[in-house]
């Protein structure tokens, strides 16, 4: 949702974060019906962000809906410093990244929803190679470390612009381009096989 709000015409940008801000200072009040507006305008965004950096979509499920309840919580605290967008996707990127950090550094790719051309599902060994690239990734993607994995899935996945990644991850935008730099080579080193 952000990448696609940053895509967006400057008018109609600064129009939905200022309906964003006018939901949020209403949620923050307790209006249940304008959190809800929130959660349906960017749960599908943060279920796609956290899915891409746990790498189990039913580990990203938990953990934006417990993003979500955080969120909720801590609601009268947004200042609105940053746009709501921003501030939620650091709250799933914080959680994510603690959820990295607690766990073995062993992504289950499996769980990852199989999305093949339709050319791949006519021959079996097209499938099997596809399959088996997928599986390359998804090793690649678990051998970077979660920082990397965070700003490469923000920006290469979610299309989330340099800047709000450093505000999202809170780290300088330079960081920020070096990690992403780094986690492409990693990823096109891994994967220069299957090239």
């Amino acid at each position: 949702m952000a990448a696609e709000q940053d895509q967006a015409p400057p008018g109609r940008r600064t129009a939905e974060r200022s309906d964003d801000a006018l939901l949020a200072v209403r949620a923050a009040e307790g209006d249940e019906e304008a959190f809800e507006v929130l959660v349906r305008r960017y749960g599908p965004a943060m279920l796609r962000l956290a899915a891409g950096l746990l790498g189990s979509a039913a580990e990203a499920e938990d953990t934006v809906q417990e993003a979500f309840v955080s969120v909720w919580r801590k609601l009268p605290e947004f200042r609105g410093d940053a746009a709501f967008g921003t501030w939620l996707h650091r709250i799933v990127t914080n959680r994510c990244l603690n959820a990295l950090r607690a766990r073995r550094p062993v992504t289950d790719i499996d769980e990852l929803p199989e999305r093949a051309a339709p050319e791949h599902q006519s021959s079996p060994e097209r499938a099997a190679e596809s399959q088996a690239a997928v599986h390359a990734l998804g090793k690649a993607l678990a051998a970077l470390s979660p920082e990397q994995r965070a700003c490469w899935v923000l920006r290469e996945i979610e299309a989330v612009p340099y800047e709000t990644i450093a505000q999202t991850v809170g780290i300088s935008q330079e960081a920020v381009r070096a990690r992403v730099f780094r986690a492409r080579r990693c990823l096109t080193e891994a994967m220069g096989t299957w090239r």
